[in-house]
């Protein structure tokens, strides 16, 4: 505690310990990606999930190029065409074609823009809210702590597709609601876990010296305390992703998503339900594997970054 005053009490004391903090951490920035990199390689599944998720973001990027049958559009006469390893097959239809004649390859390149959109982009809009409230939440605590936690504890107690369904309902359909919807869904993850992060950082030392020296307190939330949850908020945000883009493959699946002609995966596996029983399986199947080989390439990469930002695992 002694020391703690006199670094204080000492500007130059303090100057000198920010400037030995600064070098550390400038020094650990030039080796932290070659170590990030070293780690990953020797996680055989998180290469795997790194390149599902390379081709997938390359598809998605380069549907134009990669296809030049148009994604909403097609011809009645060439409807329920199977994959070109199967007996009718066509060159022209690499995975076959849907009820309406279009191209499923072409819809799964372009539905993939959909589902990487919709996860990112309400991902870091459940982030924003979820990390600004749970910082004022934890740092303040008192009847804001109170008022802002009850609504968390409210909407975790409504099931998701009920709240997705009065959105939608009120901002009816289209790409924005959707992560809009998902957006406002999912930030109770983010605000519960920094709130309790920051109940612990604002005792440290370091934020108590801050106080001492007149930083102000919205300095001390986003410099100070912030910088050290960081960790646990990009491991919340990977896997996030992986479950937003089952939320919006679902509720596209029921309906509540974009137009019907707008390629979504849920929406493809939504279509092709009732060629179950008919036997065009391929309608259905290739948009699943779609979603499964995405969501399972988001987790096993949100693994290996959980086992690469535990300190524990460092020792």
């Amino acid at each position: 505690m002694a020391d703690r005053d006199e670094s204080v009490a000492n500007p130059a004391m303090v100057g000198s310990s920010q400037s030995l903090a600064d070098f550390g951490r400038e020094r650990s920035s030039r080796h932290r990606t070659p170590k990030m990199v070293r780690s990953l390689f020797k996680n055989k599944l998180a290469v795997i999930g790194v390149v599902i998720l390379f081709v997938m973001i390359v598809a998605a990027v380069a549907a134009p190029v990669l296809t030049d049958h148009n994604p909403r559009a097609g011809r009645i006469i060439e409807s329920k065409t199977p994959p070109v390893w199967s007996e009718g097959g066509s060159r022209d239809h690499l995975l076959g074609t849907d009820a309406l004649g279009r191209d499923i390859l072409t819809r799964i390149l372009y539905g993939a823009r959909i589902s990487l959109a919709v996860g990112v982009s309400a991902v870091l809009m459940a982030g924003v809210i979820g990390i600004s409230l749970g910082l004022l939440s934890g740092y303040y605590g008192g009847r804001l702590d109170d008022v802002i936690m009850r609504i968390a504890d409210i909407q975790l107690a409504i099931p998701f597709i009920l709240l997705a369904i009065a959105i939608l309902t009120a901002l009816g359909q289209g790409l924005d609601k959707i992560i809009i919807t998902l957006g406002i869904s999912g930030w109770v993850t983010y605000g519960r876990v920094v709130r309790g992060q920051v109940l612990s950082w604002r005792e440290k030392e370091f934020v108590e010296a801050a106080r001492a020296i007149g930083a102000r307190n919205i300095s001390i939330m986003f410099k100070h305390i912030l910088p050290n949850v960081v960790a646990s908020i990009i491991v919340i945000g990977s896997f996030a992703v992986a479950n937003t883009i089952l939320a919006e493959a679902s509720l596209s699946f029921l309906g509540l998503g974009v137009s019907p002609d707008v390629p979504t995966w849920g929406g493809m596996v939504s279509a092709g339900r009732d060629q179950i029983i008919t036997g065009e399986w391929w309608i259905y199947t290739f948009p699943g594997v779609a979603i499964m080989l995405t969501v399972l390439g988001i987790n096993v990469v949100g693994d290996w970054l959980r086992d690469y930002l535990d300190p524990r695992l460092q020792l």
